[in-house]
């Protein structure tokens, strides 16, 4: 087995991104775009001075992939592993390769989900089209010429290139064919078990991380494997993290790189001259070594270090703290404009709002400006099975899975797919203006550099009333430098992504792998210790680790018509029997199956099979009884079963016996006969 990691990603909208090896076949584990490199493009609203103030490409963008992907054979990708709805919307960009023919793997709500995310995209990228024309000249743009990429700032041009240039050739213009990609998804239920080529057994448990979102048990004839992405152990609205089916597995690859992420972020928080405010417990660590117990009394213990009851008590703190400054902002006769993309933190900020929207008696309308935003929130209704067990209540009792529903029953939440709508500027509807000021805008795109954001912002980016809710994924001082002059406030929110690392250790007890695949960057902030039950190996980026293997053997399961041709013999030595048989070695749904040959066993012309070691003094009279005289010899170092019989009639011969092997020499084949005949005499055989 190798693990070969080409990307570490970068939050939540950037999953890392491995290529693994596994009994002859090559697995792709998540393919995503890195979205926070368009803040180096400059939005369309934009002015000329603005975009040349700032550096800004002004131009058709381009898409950035995992930087290393390019460089492997799409060819030689079997399949690819999707965990989460953002590590899908590079598929695209492979799919369209002529090349590519493997099949692709999510499950039903990650793939549903993934498909509106890149629908999206498209229709986003499409107002770039309209403005600047289709891009039909062949090669590269021009932005990605030499001259020009060296006119870039220095922040600006690392995000293009990389630090040594290497990440220039993972741009690519944007994939438009989301139906073909989509084709060669093949989408899984909760713990459904599927076989890829007839070798590998896969399946997925939910992660807690977002709705549809899992970790996969990639289980092959001498490997079970827990691919373990980003998950959180106790949601407010998605499944929680299942980590009780994956005990038992013999290998873990972490690759949970959330809090790295997070801490590489907290020293990057944006400090312009607009107001920005921090949600409550934005410094509460992430990574606290002090708090990583070695030792674990019981698995009791175990499972409360395990609870994530504090963890979602936090989040929800922090959406009200959100909610709380919207509310303030709307008091004093400003908008709120909330470009989030995390479909769970949407849902739970519309709950939120509207229960203090209705306590403070305010009329403010909600909207919600997306092509994908009637069809996401109808979906959330109908996946009751990857929703956490509170709102599967809910769907018992005949309540709507989350508040949205009587929010849009109501009419204080309403849904447009584009923002020049006519039936929110114009007078098409029963209202006669529906758009109303001050409201709360939920938009995207989160880099601020597509969709309905940009064109809100140029709006409001002045009004010192106004609030935008940005959260980690892309730096919010470069995503505001085409917004000159910001005197609205800025909230920039972090949301818990991933374990946390004081809880990495007891998870391990818990799930008890022989061998743990962990990232080398996160050595340091967890510290594991190999002990006798199970190993570490770390792994670093585009470094490919030879995995060593943790079986010397492998089971075979015995087909029944075979098992009763089977006449076996008890071995007098050792509790066990032996048999011989004729049969073809299958490999089905990843274990190996014994099935009878079509011709049977013809044993009457063959010699028997011989095992254990001849004694000696019974093989010398044996011989004796055939009329071969000889005479033994033992090892001059005393070594147990390791002796030889010098023949000296009626041939000159020699047998050599040790611990492994017996050879015999003997020129005459009647002799030759005789020695064998005495052996079969003293030994079993079959």
């Amino acid at each position: 087995m190798k693990l070969t990691c080409l990307s570490q990603g970068g939050g939540y909208h950037f999953p890392p991104c491995y290529m693994l090896e596994l009994c002859g076949f090559r697995l792709l584990l998540e393919c995503p775009l890195d979205l926070s490199a368009l803040t180096v493009f400059a939005p369309i609203s934009a002015t000329d001075n603005d975009a040349n103030a700032s550096g800004l490409i002004k131009a058709q963008p381009w898409y950035k992939t995992v930087a290393a992907l390019h460089l492997w054979d799409p060819s030689l990708i079997g399949a690819i592993l999707v965990s989460t709805p953002a590590g899908m919307l590079g598929l695209p960009f492979l799919a369209r390769n002529p090349k590519f023919s493997g099949k692709i793997y999510a499950t039903e709500a990650t793939a549903r989900i993934g498909r509106l995310m890149m629908e999206e995209l498209v229709a986003m990228h499409a107002e770039f089209v309209q403005f600047y024309g289709p891009d039909e000249r062949p090669g590269l743009p021009e932005w990605m010429k030499w001259e020009e990429l060296e006119k870039l700032p220095p922040a600006l041009r690392e995000v293009v290139m990389g630090e040594d240039g290497e990440e220039l050739g993972s741009w690519m213009p944007l994939a438009s064919d989301i139906k073909e990609c989509m084709q060669k998804v093949q989408s899984v239920k909760y713990a459904e078990e599927v076989c890829y080529n007839g070798t590998i057994i896969l399946k997925a448990f939910s992660s807690g991380l977002e709705i549809g979102s899992c970790n996969w048990t990639v289980n092959g004839p001498r490997r079970n494997i827990t691919y373990l992405s980003s998950s959180i152990f106790e949601s407010s609205h998605a499944m929680d993290f299942d980590y009780h089916s994956l005990q038992g597995n013999d290998l873990i690859l972490f690759s949970d790189l959330s809090s790295l992420n997070s801490m590489a972020k907290k020293g990057n928080d944006f400090n312009g001259n607009n107001n920005h405010s921090e949600p409550m417990h934005k410094d509460a660590p992430l990574c606290d070594v002090s708090a990583i117990r070695t030792d674990y009394d019981n698995e009791d213990e175990i499972l409360r270090c395990l609870g994530g009851i504090d963890e979602n008590l936090e989040e929800i703190d922090k959406i009200s703290f959100v909610c709380s400054c919207i509310l303030d902002s709307l008091q004093m006769g400003g908008s709120a404009l909330i470009p989030v993309g995390r479909l769970g933190v949407v849902l739970l900020l519309l709950e939120q709002l509207s229960r203090l929207l209705e306590s403070s008696h305010l009329k403010v309308p909600i909207f919600m400006i997306s092509t994908a935003a009637e069809e996401m929130l109808a979906f959330t209704n109908a996946v009751p099975e990857w929703l956490c067990k509170q709102r599967q209540q809910k769907l018992f009792s005949g309540e709507a899975l989350f508040g949205h529903v009587e929010l849009m029953d109501e009419k204080k939440l309403l849904l447009f797919p584009i923002l020049n709508s006519s039936n929110l500027f114009g007078t098409k509807t029963l209202h006669r203006m529906m758009w109303q000021e001050p409201c709360i805008v939920f938009s995207p795109h989160w880099s601020l550099r597509l969709g309905p954001v940009v064109h809100l912002l140029r709006r409001w980016h002045a009004d010192p009333r106004c609030v935008l809710v940005v959260e980690e994924g892309a730096d919010a001082e470069v995503a505001l430098l085409p917004f000159k002059m910001v005197a609205m406030k800025v909230l920039q929110c972090s949301f818990l992504s991933g374990i946390r690392m004081q809880k990495v250790r007891p998870l391990l007890e818990m799930l008890q792998p022989k061998l743990v695949l962990f990232p080398e960057d996160l050595r340091l902030q967890c510290p594991l210790k190999d002990d006798s039950s199970c190993s570490i190996l770390y792994y670093l980026k585009n470094v490919m680790l030879h995995v060593p293997g943790l079986r010397s053997d492998f089971e075979v399961c015995l087909a029944t018509d075979l098992a009763f041709q089977l006449k076996p013999r008890k071995l007098t030595e050792r509790n066990m029997a032996i048999a011989r048989l004729k049969g073809q070695l299958l490999l089905n749904n990843g274990k190996y199956l014994l099935v009878a040959s079509k011709e049977l066993l013809d044993l009457s012309n063959k010699q028997l099979l011989h095992w254990g070691s001849a004694d000696p003094v019974r093989l010398l009279m044996a011989l004796q009884e055939r009329g071969i005289i000889g005479s033994i010899h033992w090892d001059k170092n005393g070594t147990d079963g390791v002796f030889s019989i010098q023949i000296t009639k009626p041939e000159e011969a020699m047998i050599e016996t040790s611990g492994t092997k017996t050879v015999i020499y003997c020129r005459d084949k009647t002799m030759a006969a005789l020695i064998y005949e005495a052996f079969s005499s003293v030994c079993g055989g079959i």
